[in-house]
């Protein structure tokens, strides 16, 4: 409806999802009208085609380049790539201006207590997965180990991740567990099933636990702000693309050894069995990707400045 009498300043496509086609006729339509009347300058919107965040490095070969369009109604527009990324050589990543204040204000305890779950005497890890062929052997080490010998809560976010945990103790795993710990600690691990979370809530999750299991690139992100240790389940591809895209970001970031190791097994990428949780090491590389992420322009800023950048 208002493409058909209004020209726009950006258009943004975002993922592989391109822009409907009719929407970029009416946009040439009105373009070509407005130089006609010569009542407005006839400049085309700046067309932005927003990228998957990768670590990989041809992103930052790729981004900001030109991409003259040749044929269609916007023959002889530009179109500009913009790839999210993890350098001072791409777009960066998604950050709330307000993210480290909310964090600093942020009190463990008070959540803890509003979720009904324990204060103390636990370490906590959240989950947050697809099905991982080695989810039984995390059990089990939990089970067996904690979390450097110390008692562990499992927090399990809810829909596949919670899923696959129960089919994981119902089939794959031999040892009973209950959702409080033992009186006499037999099992270091016991496991909570949230309810789904609003966006603001996971990041709380994140925020509260000491260890967190991610998944996907949006999840990814939140992980790298809350800087605590995490492991990232990539979605995988059959054409197992995502393997080279994991250790892309592991490199990229200089991941300590026993976290690549970690997601090797992880991943599926390896085989072999699962590693133990480097805890302190996992530890200060979290603290140390957050301090130089958070060095960048954050996206949302670095894609205004760019659309004001090719407009002028």
């Amino acid at each position: 409806q208002h493409a058909s009498n209004l020209m726009v300043d950006v258009m943004v496509e975002a993922f592989g999802c391109e822009i409907a086609p009719e929407f970029i006729a009416a946009q040439a339509i009105i373009m070509t009208a407005n130089r006609l009347n010569q009542s407005e300058p006839a400049l085309q919107p700046v067309w932005i085609n927003l990228e998957y965040l990768s670590a990989q490095t041809y992103v930052e070969r790729c981004h900001a380049l030109p991409s003259l369009q040749t044929s269609g109604p916007a023959a002889g527009w530009t179109k500009w790539f913009f790839y999210p990324g993890f350098t001072r050589l791409t777009g960066g990543l998604l950050r709330e201006q307000d993210l480290a204040s909310r964090q600093d204000q942020f009190n463990v305890q008070a959540w803890l207590n509003a979720q009904g779950l324990p204060t103390i005497g636990e370490k906590r890890i959240s989950l947050f997965c697809y099905e991982p062929s080695a989810l039984s052997a995390l059990l089990a080490q939990l089970h067996q180990r904690g979390l450097h010998g110390e008692p562990v809560r499992l927090l399990v976010a809810a829909g596949r991740a919670e899923q696959a945990v129960k089919k994981a103790i119902a089939t794959g795993f031999n040892h009973s567990i209950d959702s409080e710990p033992s009186p006499d600690l037999a099992s270091l691990l016991s496991i909570s099933y949230l309810p789904l979370f609003t966006q603001t809530e996971f990041d709380h999750l994140l925020w509260a636990c000491d260890v967190n299991f991610v998944r996907g690139e949006d999840s990814l992100v939140r992980a790298l702000w809350a800087g605590q240790p995490w492991v990232w389940h990539i979605y995988p591809q059959d054409d197992a693309a995502h393997h080279a895209k994991l250790q892309a970001l592991l490199s990229r970031l200089d991941a300590p050894d026993t976290l690549q190791a970690f997601h090797e097994v992880w991943n599926e990428s390896c085989p072999g069995p699962l590693p133990p949780i480097d805890l302190a090491a996992w530890r200060a590389f979290a603290a140390s990707c957050r301090k130089q992420l958070l060095e960048q322009t954050d996206l949302a800023s670095q894609l205004l400045s760019f659309a004001a950048s090719k407009k002028s």
